[in-house]
C-alpha cells in the first residue's frame, strides 16, 4: 500500500543541476548596485569585474601566477575557447564518461580532426587515469554532471607531464578539492555550485598555458571571441577584467553576491562541507532503500553535487517511464523540482547537493521520494 504523504516540505524545493539553487540569502535587493546602463569599460564597471576574478582567485586558492578570466557562453564556451586556442601542437588524449566529456571528443574528432586517443567509461564508471599518456594533452571532466562520477583526485596526473592538462570543473569548482598544480586549463561557469546566472564562464590558465597559447599558433582560423593572444602574446586586458565582448552587469554583481555569500559561509571548505553534508544524506537515503542505489558504481567517484540515483526495483518494467513519473509528481507536489535525469543518462533522478542547497531541504525532500515510490511501484 502507498505511504501516508510527508508533512513537511522543502523551504526551497529547487534541485536543478543548472542553472542551480541561488544561496539561501539571496534577494534581488541585493543587486542594486549594479551599474546597469553603463559601459562595461567606465571605471566602475572594470572593477566590478576585476573584483570577480580576484575574489574567485581568493576563495578557489588559484595560485598568483594562474591567469583567471571571464569569457562568454559559459563553462561551454570558457572550454570551446581553450580546445581550439591550444589543442593540435601535439596528440590529444579524449577522456568522457558522460555527456559533456563525449561532446569534447565530437569537438576534437569532427570539428578540429585532430590526432587524438578516446577513452570512454560507462556510465557510473570513470576512466583509469593513471593509463594516460600525459605527454600527449589531456582534455576531461572533473565531475560528470550528467554521470555523477567525478574524479577522486589528482594524484594520476604527473607532476613532470610534457602535454596540458585542460579539465572542464564546471560542476566542482568550490565543491571539490582542485589540485591547481595539476591543472593547466580549468572552466567552469556560474550557474553551477554558486547558483549564479548563466552565458558567462571562467577560464583558468597556468602558466604552462599561457606559454603553449604564446608559442603555438593553431593552423585553423579562430573566431574572435576565441582570441586570446595578439602579436604572439597573451591579451592580458581579458584576465583583468577587459572581457571580449559585453558582459550582463546584473549578472556580474549576482556572482559577486554569491562570492560574498561563499565567505560568509567559510569559503571553499565551508562549501565542501555543505555539499558533503548534502550528499551524504542522499547516499545514507539509498542505503536504507534497496529499491534506489547511486548511479556511480564505486564509492571514492560519487559526486557530492550533481547526485545521480537509479531504480532497481525488480517490478520497474519501462525505467524511463517510471523515473519520469516520479520526478513529475515530486514537481507537481512543489517538493522537487528539475530532478530528472540528463536526456542522454541513463533512466533516473539527478539530485543537486551543491552547497546552495540547505541540508534540511534534502532531508524534507526524501520522505517525498520515499512516497512517491511507493505510489508508484504499487499503482
Amino acid at each position: 500500500m502507498a505511504t501516508t504523504a510527508p508533512v513537511t516540505r522543502p523551504a526551497n524545493p529547487r534541485f536543478s543541476s543548472g542553472p542551480c539553487a541561488k544561496p539561501p540569502t539571496h534577494a534581488l535587493t541585493a543587486l542594486a548596485d549594479a551599474p546597469l546602463g553603463r559601459s562595461h569599460r567606465a571605471a566602475e564597471g572594470k572593477a566590478k569585474l576585476k573584483q570577480a576574478i580576484e575574489e574567485t582567485r581568493q576563495i578557489l586558492g588559484v595560485p598568483a601566477d594562474y591567469k583567471i578570466g571571464i569569457v562568454p557562453a559559459s563553462d561551454t564556451g570558457a572550454y570551446e575557447m581553450a580546445m581550439w586556442s591550444l589543442l593540435g601542437e601535439r596528440h590529444a588524449e579524449m577522456v568522457a564518461w558522460e555527456s559533456f566529456g563525449t561532446g569534447w571528443v565530437t569537438d576534437v574528432a569532427k570539428q578540429l580532426k585532430i590526432e587524438h586517443t578516446v577513452h570512454t567509461a560507462d556510465y557510473g564508471h570513470i576512466v583509469d587515469m593513471s593509463a594516460l599518456n600525459y605527454d600527449h594533452d589531456v582534455c576531461f571532466t572533473w565531475n560528470g554532471t550528467t554521470s555523477g562520477v567525478r574524479m577522486p583526485n589528482g594524484d594520476a596526473i604527473p607532476a613532470d607531464r610534457a602535454g596540458l592538462t585542460l579539465c572542464d570543473a564546471t560542476s566542482a569548482a568550490f565543491a571539490m578539492d582542485l589540485p591547481w598544480d595539476k591543472l593547466d586549463v580549468t572552466t567552469f561557469s556560474w550557474q553551477k555550485v554558486l547558483g549564479g546566472e548563466a552565458a558567462h564562464g571562467m577560464l583558468i590558465l597556468s602558466p604552462r598555458a599561457v606559454e603553449r597559447l604564446e608559442s603555438y599558433t593553431p593552423p585553423w582560423p579562430l573566431p574572435k571571441i576565441f582570441r586570446l593572444t595578439k602579436g604572439g602574446k597573451l591579451i592580458d586586458g581579458i584576465f583583468e577584467g577587459a572581457t571580449i565582448n559585453t558582459p550582463s552587469m546584473l549578472a556580474v554583481e549576482d556572482y559577486l553576491f554569491s562570492l560574498a555569500w561563499a565567505r560568509e559561509v567559510g569559503g571553499l571548505q565551508g562549501l565542501i562541507a555543505r555539499a558533503d553534508a548534502n550528499a551524504q544524506a542522499v547516499f545514507d537515503f539509498c542505503d536504507q532503500h534497496d529499491w534506489i542505489d547511486n548511479l556511480a558504481v564505486e564509492p571514492a567517484t560519487r559526486s557530492t553535487t550533481s547526485v545521480c540515483l537509479k531504480f532497481t526495483d525488480d517490478r520497474i518494467t519501462d525505467g524511463a517511464a517510471f523515473a519520469k513519473a516520479i520526478a513529475k509528481r515530486l514537481a507537481d507536489e512543489n517538493v522537487a523540482l528539475d530532478i530528472g535525469a540528463y536526456r542522454d543518462a541513463p533512466p533516473g533522478l539527478r539530485i543537486w547537493c551543491g552547497g546552495t542547497v540547505e541540508t534540511a531541504d534534502i532531508q524534507a525532500m526524501l520522505p517525498w521520494l520515499a512516497h512517491a515510490f511507493e505510489t508508484a511501484i504499487n499503482a
